[in-house]
């Protein structure tokens, strides 16, 4: 029997000496508890998502440095960990020197060396070059290092023994992406389990949280479990790390599974702290149940932690958020007051000539409902001095001297007004009190660009840009029942139409609102980042044309039907929104402020594109005539 503790600790990416202290305490905290192993997560010492931070040769010795003490405390206990590993006098394929992602394991001071490796540690095998990941820019596989060899994965990869407490062991050690081989034509985990007898399989990873991800983990390293018959610990860390332009939480939640695949130890999301279990390998545990990771509480608790986590690394105390009597303002305002408190929270409702009594009396109540500090600053005379301005502004051409006044178009005046609340008031109203103000864009609203450059699309967070409107609305009615316990946001707010009241066309007392169809175009606009297999036009135009469209996107059936009375009205919807996510709105999602990850797919660095305007294929052009009665 083995006394085993993995380790969840946070991982502070970029500040290895804070990772190393970190480390440094749990495994002392083990050994006073007589701990046997200890096992870190992957890239423990230097963090994972670090950009080119890689290239830094300083950083990389800096990172060895704090490895090599770290290597030096396994007097009595095993030591796992990940860490950078460098082969000084190789290269990688972009001519840098040679970095593996590695695995180390070390014992009373010593490293152990993987039978069949030439190196004493552990290498990643598969390099998972998709959504936030870029490891082959970084870092040399075993994959790649076998292929130099001229030999196999299979005469590589190897366990490593080590002699504890008398027992000979075979641990069977792997990181991240080896456990996850089913879209490769190899798999890490049946190579091990097919040469060696292991006494257990060892997954250290670095895994952000993913909306309903780790139902799958689950399912995956049960399978991998039961079917090799050897318990499989998965230990994940914590914390935030991020690329630039996404920002992701890490939600932990490592797990021990039985070789009969039942789960038997699991640390709870978000949790920093040392877990221990006593394992035996040939031992029949009772299974605890399965976690649920798939509902609204979830999400809540990933975008609570890491926009708490995101404040505190940018030193910010202090936000201003505009308000506007919707939906998705509220949900923002709730949220911060939650984390950082009321008296932290300023609110501001800047209405127009445009915005109703309803939505200015929503707006007060619920900056009441949460006790903050709340101002009201009108922009109408403002807006009518700058579209005054504009007019009467003399346009000369120096060619010919002639002279132009420009007429402004009442689709201008919409974005003057976003602007004026934005740049003017919210920027600088966040300044003079040292704060800063929020962008509150759901996903519906940044995939087609329906925001303003410099207006609205502006802010230090896009804390809720990767949720559908739909789940905007699922996290509102979460927050009153289960957070607060009351009604803080407005039922009003929830049940009223959404609309930006920019002008006399989006008058929610009319009935009137966003061109955007949340219960249809939800699911439509996720079609297009989310799926794994990108969706076009060519293959909503054919699910359409079989009246599969529902199914195949997910939204309630009957939705087509309702808002579409004939192909030519459904077509012409569809290349609206498609020109728009192709063209405009990747300009705007470029200059987006960083967005909180929780789907399968968020914008940023997650889900990258180019500017190439909109294609539509010669299938989707000859459907489209054909539906239509013309000639393509």
């Amino acid at each position: 029997m083995l006394k085993i503790c993995f380790s969840q600790i946070e991982v502070e990416p970029g500040h290895p000496d804070l990772n190393f202290s970190k480390m440094l305490q749990a495994i002392n905290e083990a050994k006073a508890n007589n701990a046997d192993i200890i096992i870190f997560p992957e890239m423990v010492i230097p963090g994972y998502l670090l950009g080119d931070t890689w290239e830094q040769t300083s950083y990389l010795k800096d990172c060895l440095s704090y490895g090599e003490d770290i290597i030096a405390q396994s007097n009595d206990i095993c030591i796992i960990f990940g860490n950078i590993a460098v082969d000084w006098q190789k290269k990688n394929t972009d001519g840098r020197v040679r970095k593996y992602n590695a695995l180390y394991a070390a014992y009373q001071g010593k490293l152990i060396q993987p039978e069949k490796s030439p190196y004493p540690f552990a290498i990643k095998t598969l390099f998972p070059n998709y959504r936030e990941f870029d490891d082959s820019r970084y870092f040399y596989s075993l994959q790649s290092l076998a292929d130099e060899l001229d030999t196999s994965v299979d005469d590589l990869l190897s366990p490593m023994k080590v002699n504890i407490k008398g027992q000979e062991l075979n641990l069977g050690c792997i990181l991240c992406e080896d456990g996850w081989s089913d879209d490769y034509n190899f798999s890490p985990i049946d190579i091990l389990c097919k040469n060696y007898k292991l006494d257990m399989l060892i997954n250290i990873s670095a895994s952000p949280y993913t909306f309903g991800k780790n139902n799958k983990r689950h399912r995956v390293f049960s399978k991998q479990a039961k079917d090799n018959q050897v318990p499989l610990i998965y230990v994940n860390n914590i914390g935030i790390q991020n690329n630039g332009k996404t920002i992701y939480t890490f939600d932990g939640s490592s797990t021990v599974y039985d070789k009969n695949g039942n789960i038997i130890a699991c640390c709870p999301a978000y949790s920093g702290k040392n877990n221990y279990i006593n394992l035996n390998s040939n031992e029949d545990y009772t299974p605890l149940p399965i976690p649920q990771n798939d509902d609204i509480s979830n999400i809540y608790q990933a975008l609570s932690y890491g926009i708490k986590k995101f404040l505190k690394d940018i030193h910010m105390k202090k936000v201003v958020i505009g308000i506007s009597g919707g939906i998705d303002s509220a949900v923002a305002s709730a949220l911060y007051v939650n984390i950082i408190g009321k008296d932290n929270v300023t609110l501001i409702n800047m209405p127009s000539k445009f915005n109703s009594e309803t939505t200015k009396g929503l707006s007060s109540q619920l900056a009441h409902n949460l006790g903050c500090q709340y101002a009201i600053v009108p922009i109408q005379e403002v807006v009518d001095f700058t579209v005054n301005q504009f007019e009467h502004t003399d346009v000369v051409d120096l060619t010919t001297q002639n002279v132009n006044h420009l007429t402004i178009s009442s689709f201008v005046k919409e974005n003057i007004q976003a602007r004026d609340r934005s740049a003017r008031i919210l920027a600088g109203m966040s300044a003079a009190i040292g704060g800063g103000f929020t962008c509150n864009a759901n996903k519906a609203e940044t995939t087609v660009g329906y925001s303003t450059l410099y207006g609205d699309q502006s802010g230090f967070l896009a804390a809720l840009a990767d949720l559908w409107k739909h789940q905007v609305y699922d996290l509102a009615r979460y927050l009153n029942k289960e957070v607060y316990k009351r009604e803080v946001i407005p039922q009003g707010i929830i049940d009223i139409i959404p609309s930006a009241e920019l002008s006399a066309e989006q008058d929610v007392d009319a009935g009137k609102g966003d061109p955007i169809k949340y219960p249809y175009h939800d699911y439509l606009f996720r079609s297009f980042v989310e799926s794994w297999q990108k969706v076009t036009p060519e293959d909503i135009l054919t699910w359409y044309s079989e009246n599969t469209l529902e199914e195949h996107i997910g939204c309630e059936k009957g939705l087509v039907a309702k808002y579409f009375s004939t192909a030519k009205e459904f077509i012409a919807d569809l290349e609206r929104w498609w020109n728009l996510f192709t063209g405009m709105a990747i300009a705007k999602r470029i200059q987006a402020p960083p967005i909180l990850a929780i789907s399968r797919r968020a914008y940023g660095f997650d889900h990258r594109e180019s500017q190439n305007g909109a294609y539509y294929t010669r299938a989707y052009k000859q459907l489209k005539a054909k539906l239509l009665g013309e000639t393509a």
